[in-house]
């Protein structure tokens, strides 16, 4: 019920705001823009007047302005937008008169309020089953090899080996159940950055205690678990982020890699406890704490060693690591079950056939989620919020600077597209190696897109009540954007 309470606020809400925009400000296009907007519509601009108080030039500013898809013109009639250094001299009544449909504002203006075009409802729906057709080879791929290591009985070993930390982190789970094995395996592509591996990992997790739920239309308690642990899971190296802030300009592109390691083990532990004392799970068991202490000690040694690299090193390494890793469980997959004499290519067809089955039985629940979050963003929904905060916090006379970075907090529980576009945005306006830029850069490494994960997990094993588990996402998301701000205070505070 929380879902669905929730997916019809985003609705309800997005089209309020949207009528009042129509009403109240006059924004004649903005149901146009909701319905069949593009994300590859090109809105051009004409530029007239100097850029005042500003440290680059024309040419600078529109090369910023490309990279979120607005190109400029030479014709003010061609043009969506009109910048200018004087929104009352005589030009711009002329050019307003003669292209009344032109939204003028100020060249500061513009940096801080452009962003990328958002997909309306018709290619919100066109994007969410494309993201599920794509899913389709990846799921038929990783399902395969999953079901010869199940054959194989290679599951079964490491559900042993992590049997002692799960079955107390996890109570309902019998010892040596498949289900231990999936989420190492999940846990493990999350921390490693293989999101290819990691949803087909995690969609098998869900399956296998489905099998266990005694109610199959309610999440169970280790459902919810999992699901949490999954959506706050920490990434070792963002190298998606330092490659987008290396593209940016960023002096050291690396330089938020230590922020968004600790950001991400803080949000891990969050989601952790408050499960935890939702489901009475006391987590100062030896085991557990052996576990926690092993686990965060092996990611310091590894976090040591990788911040004597460079950004190429860097990146190098992490290219090295986590594809040499498939090929090698591939390997090792194969090697056992030949040992076992398991028949390699019928098993990897069986589950083959299951990940496809998969894939497309998620694609209601990701079209319906998508085209809700769609709405909010074309919508300004997120804008009216972004503005009251900076107001809010400026009337209380704090330093707003993380204000600007919030936007990518804001949307990644939503949209992990969204969110990047957010971060793109935010390092064009403020510089890659400003304060917002590089608080962007941290949120966006922070955590999953909890509405998406929330759709496709539960989406896939046909659960209806969430229960408690969207809150408790929310509430460890809330948790790693305060660590966030304090990490971006504490290592660029002085320096930003």
């Amino acid at each position: 019920m929380a879902l669905s309470k929730i997916w019809a606020a985003f609705i309800i809400v997005s089209i309020l705001v949207a009528s009042i925009k129509w009403i109240g400000w006059h924004d004649n296009d903005i149901f146009n823009r909701m319905v069949v907007g593009k994300a590859d519509d090109n809105y051009g601009y004409y530029m007239i007047g100097t850029l005042p108080s500003l440290d680059f030039t024309q040419d600078s500013f529109a090369k910023r302005l490309s990279v979120v898809s607005h190109t400029r013109k030479t014709d003010a009639m061609t043009s969506k937008y009109l910048f200018t250094d004087n929104l009352h001299s005589d030009s711009v009544n002329i050019l307003k008169r003669q292209n009344p449909s032109l939204i003028i504002m100020t060249y500061d203006q513009a940096l801080k309020r452009i962003a990328k075009p958002v997909d309306g409802i018709v290619e919100t729906c066109w994007t969410s089953v494309n993201i599920a057709l794509k899913l389709i080879g990846i799921m038929a791929l990783f399902m395969g090899f999953m079901t010869i290591a199940e054959r194989a009985g290679g599951i079964n070993l490491l559900s042993r080996i992590i049997g002692p930390f799960f079955t107390k982190l996890f109570p309902e789970i019998p010892k040596g159940h498949p289900a231990m094995g999936h989420m190492m395996m999940n846990f493990s592509a999350n921390l490693l950055g293989l999101d290819n591996a990691a949803t087909p990992f995690g969609l098998k997790t869900m399956d296998s205690l489905q099998e266990l739920n005694p109610n199959k239309a309610v999440a169970s308690n280790a459902q919810i678990m999992f699901l949490c642990l999954h959506a706050c899971g920490p990434t070792l190296i963002p190298v998606s982020i330092i490659a987008v802030r290396a593209s940016a300009g960023a002096s050291n592109p690396t330089d938020i890699f230590i922020p968004c390691m600790i950001v991400t083990f803080v949000a891990t532990l969050a989601a952790m406890c408050i499960v935890a004392v939702k489901q009475g799970i006391n987590l100062f068991q030896p085991v557990i704490l052996i576990w926690i202490l092993s686990i965060s000690a092996l990611i310091v040694l590894l976090v040591t060693y990788l911040v004597s690299l460079n950004a190429q090193s860097l990146q190098s390494f992490s290219g090295l690591l986590s594809n040499g890793l498939i090929l090698l469980i591939f390997l090792l997959i194969i090697l056992g079950a030949l040992y076992k004499r398991t028949d390699v290519f019928d098993a990897f067809v069986s589950g083959a056939k299951g990940g496809f089955e998969t894939a497309v039985k998620i694609i209601p629940y990701l079209v319906g989620m998508l085209v809700a979050i769609s709405m909010l963003r074309t919508s300004g929904t997120f804008d009216v919020i972004i503005d009251g905060m900076k107001n809010f916090f400026s009337w209380l006379g704090a330093d707003t600077r993380f204000v600007e970075g919030l936007p990518t907090a804001l949307v990644r529980p939503l949209s992990a597209s969204g969110a990047r576009g957010m971060m793109v945005s935010t390092m064009t306006t403020y510089g890659a190696d400003s304060f917002p830029g590089r608080l962007s850069s941290i949120m966006q490494g922070s955590s999953d897109s909890t509405f998406y994960v929330v759709a496709v997990y539960f989406g896939a094993v046909s659960i209806k009540n969430t229960r408690y588990s969207i809150g408790a996402m929310l509430l460890a998301d809330l948790v790693g954007i305060f660590t966030a701000i304090f990490m971006a205070y504490l290592f660029f505070g002085s320096t930003a």
